[in-house]
């Protein structure tokens, strides 16, 4: 299953840090935006990773779980088009 996840984190480190591991299991599609399709074993996997770094006073974390009919319907427009952001383009 394709899943989207966006995420707004206040710490640097922590943010870097999730970054870090987000791009381990998927793709970098803009700034705070990862594509991750993995099998479900994967998944907890980074789910546990993920919420052990969490702060839940300061962070959020939204996850969108896309259906095969839905990841049909993916349309990328603009600069990148769907080709995610250079590595260069990486500011914190």
């Amino acid at each position: 299953m394709k899943r989207v996840i966006s995420y707004d984190i206040m710490n640097d480190r922590r943010r870097n840090k999730i970054f870090k591991i987000l791009k381990d299991y998927g793709r970098w599609v803009q700034y705070s935006l990862f594509e991750i399709e993995c099998d479900e074993k994967r998944w907890i996997e980074l789910e546990h990773r993920l919420f052990a770094l969490l702060d839940k006073e300061e962070d959020s974390l939204c996850i969108y779980h896309l259906c095969h009919s839905c990841q049909g319907k993916t349309c990328y427009k603009g600069e990148s088009s769907g080709e995610g952001v250079k590595e260069s383009d990486h500011i914190l």
